[in-house]
């Protein structure tokens, strides 16, 4: 009996004596002296180039933030910051493979994705919606019934808008593309009726464009949409990091300050101002964070 529990005591005093695993991204950016970023060219205001070809926006701010706990964390006096551009299509491969660290974007939380990947808390809630001519207005799904929609290449909205075909019946032709940018012309050059995206996404790209007056907003949501800074998977120490980095803006009240700054005042380039209040949704994360991919979290 006593040998029995002195095994017991020793494998105790063994498991207590192991050190905590070592996240393997604090490890890599350590022995590099950097971190990799991943930004969006034109995703306005969340991720996109200013008029210096330099990133800004309010996911990029918030990965500063993330960026600031990460140097103190390990101790840097400076951390280098690799920027590397993605896309739609490129952001998980790249976030999977190692070669960035944290994708700042524009990046839909989904149960499908955190198979692959990992979310920080919600920075951000929207609604897919369809953007088209105020001249042939497309305000519900069914008034896309035979005609032609379009959606870039690995985002929800295309999967969302394939499902609904699928579903309803409508006899719409849905016409894929590679950027968000092409899309939107799409509907200019009236080659598609509607662009299927993230209503935030659709009034950032009317904002900028030549004609803004000439387009709307549809009515009817596909499906609630919540962000989150994309990170590698298996890696639960660094995600740690982040939301206590996002936390901290949440708690102390920045992060009003940083929605006012690029939703309700004039932004870089051109001085636009999208004049989006927050969402209910979005002060309810701010007040209980989380991470759901579950749209039934924020409704």
């Amino acid at each position: 009996m006593m040998l029995r529990l002195l095994v017991a005591l020793l494998c105790v005093a063994g498991v207590s004596a192991t050190p905590a695993q070592e996240s393997p991204t604090l490890r890599k950016i350590r022995e590099a002296g950097m971190i990799s970023i991943g930004y969006r060219e034109s995703s306005v205001p969340f991720s996109y180039l200013d008029s210096a070809q330099r990133p800004v926006g309010y996911s990029m701010a918030i990965c500063d933030r993330i960026v600031d706990a990460v140097r103190q964390r390990l101790g840097l006096a400076d951390l280098e910051r690799r920027l590397v551009p993605v896309s739609s299509a490129t952001r998980i491969p790249l976030v999977t493979n190692g070669t960035i660290d944290l994708e700042c974007g524009v990046t839909t939380n989904t149960a499908e994705r955190q198979r692959q990947v990992a979310f920080t808390v919600t920075t951000f809630v929207a609604a897919s919606r369809l953007v088209s001519r105020k001249s042939a207005p497309v305000m519900r799904l069914e008034d896309l019934r035979g005609k032609t929609v379009t959606s870039t290449v690995g985002t929800t909205s295309l999967a969302h808008l394939q499902k609904l075909h699928t579903e309803r019946g409508l006899e719409m032709s849905i016409v894929a593309v590679r950027e968000d940018t092409d899309a939107f012309r799409l509907v200019e050059t009236d080659r598609a009726a509607a662009y299927a995206m993230d209503d935030v996404l659709l009034r950032g790209t009317i904002a900028v464009a030549r004609h803004p007056e000439d387009f709307v907003v549809s009515d009817e949501a596909l499906s609630v949409e919540p962000y989150g800074i994309m990170l590698g998977k298996g890696d639960p120490q660094f995600k740690q990091l982040a939301d206590q980095a996002i936390k901290a803006l949440f708690k102390s009240g920045e992060i009003h300050r940083l929605y006012r700054q690029w939703f309700e005042s004039p932004i870089p380039p051109n001085g636009v101002n999208l004049g989006l209040p927050m969402h209910p949704a979005m002060r309810r994360v701010i007040e209980q964070p989380t991470d759901s991919p579950d749209p039934a979290a924020y409704r």
